[in-house]
């Protein structure tokens, strides 16, 4: 997962402890959590997951990696107090939903499933932009020298003096901060777009700052940046074959799920259960693209907490990459 900040990859693996696995309350109304819940995931082309006779999934098992948490900008204890063992104990019910089961065999476990959280960063609007501000100082002063040309009177021309020069100047050193200003808005709008799952073609763009306005979807496309212009609780798990990684210690991711939601009117510690159940028809399989749903959308029912050893562990894992393959 490319982004401009690096996690720190701890790298453990719930092992040797007995692991409380759910939640702490058996039922989470979606009325607590509020806006547009964005979903994405990829499978890498050698992971396809066998159905049973009756349609179900095969179960397969995995054990929990450590990735890291993304600390965000401002204080929010719904998710600054909470640790690793709170986010896996609420995913660990939806990937149970969806066929996927603690380990207790390393020699059977198919996946190491890397978490991570946090909340993205976004840039300052533009209303504390001290760029912005300059930029229109200096413009309002260059005006003071602008007078009609002679030979079209609907274009203006700069009078000749030094104070006229000083104000060039003026409005060149801001136009340049103006610039890289832009620039590092730009880097950032797209770092969170592919942390997010927001770069699918189409949508925000393959390139930074690139989107399309000016067409039939030009709404829906404005929509999705001021999504990642605003501070989102992210979760994103990664799949990696746990056997080669353990035996061979090499990385080679098989899924990988993004979900998200605004932190605006939201709480992490009572949005995750519901981010974590919606996402979770999409764990190890393809959603194509970007999938939003708002809540609140009916009721999320968690079960009741299971506590299973987990006997094992390695000191093996990769960090982050975006996309889909191995190395």
């Amino acid at each position: 997962m490319k982004a401009s900040r690096a996690f720190q990859l701890k790298a453990l693996l719930l092992a040797g402890n007995g692991v409380l696995l759910g939640s702490a309350s058996p039922a989470l109304a979606t009325e607590d959590v509020e806006g547009i819940t964005a979903v994405a995931s990829k499978v890498s082309d050698g992971y396809v997951r066998t159905r049973l006779p009756d349609g179900s999934f095969q179960a397969e098992s995995y054990s929990f990696g450590e990735g890291g948490r993304w600390a965000g900008e401002i204080s929010d204890a719904t998710i600054d107090k909470l640790h690793f063992i709170d986010v896996a104990r609420v995913i660990a019910a939806p990937l149970a939903h969806q066929k996927y089961l603690p380990a207790t065999d390393p020699d059977k476990t198919r996946l190491l499933i890397m978490v991570y959280w946090g909340t993205t960063a976004v840039p300052a609007p533009t209303s504390d932009s001290v760029a912005i501000d300059q930029f229109q100082v200096a413009q309002d002063n260059l005006n003071k020298y602008l007078v009609p040309s002679t030979s079209d009177p609907r274009k203006k021309i700069v009078v000749a003096g030094a104070a006229a020069d000083a104000a060039i100047d003026q409005m060149s050193a801001a136009t340049v901060m103006l610039n890289m200003e832009n620039r590092q808005n730009d880097r950032t709008d797209f770092a969170n777009a592919l942390m997010l799952g927001y770069d699918s073609p189409g949508l925000i763009g393959t390139e930074r700052g690139n989107y399309v306005r000016g067409t039939a979807l030009s709404m829906d496309r404005d929509d999705l940046y001021a999504e990642i212009r605003e501070n989102r609780y992210f979760v994103v798990l990664m799949a990696y074959d746990f056997q080669l990684m353990w035996k061979n210690k090499k990385h080679r991711l098989l899924w990988e799920t993004r979900f998200s939601i605004s932190e605006r009117h939201n709480a992490f510690d009572k949005a995750l259960p519901a981010m974590a159940q919606y996402a979770s028809r999409y764990f190890g399989q393809p959603t194509n693209g970007l999938v939003r749903t708002r809540f609140p959308e009916g009721r999320v029912d968690i079960g009741e907490p299971t506590v299973i050893e987990l006997p094992f562990g390695t000191e093996n894992s990769a960090a982050p990459a975006k996309g889909t393959g191995s190395k």
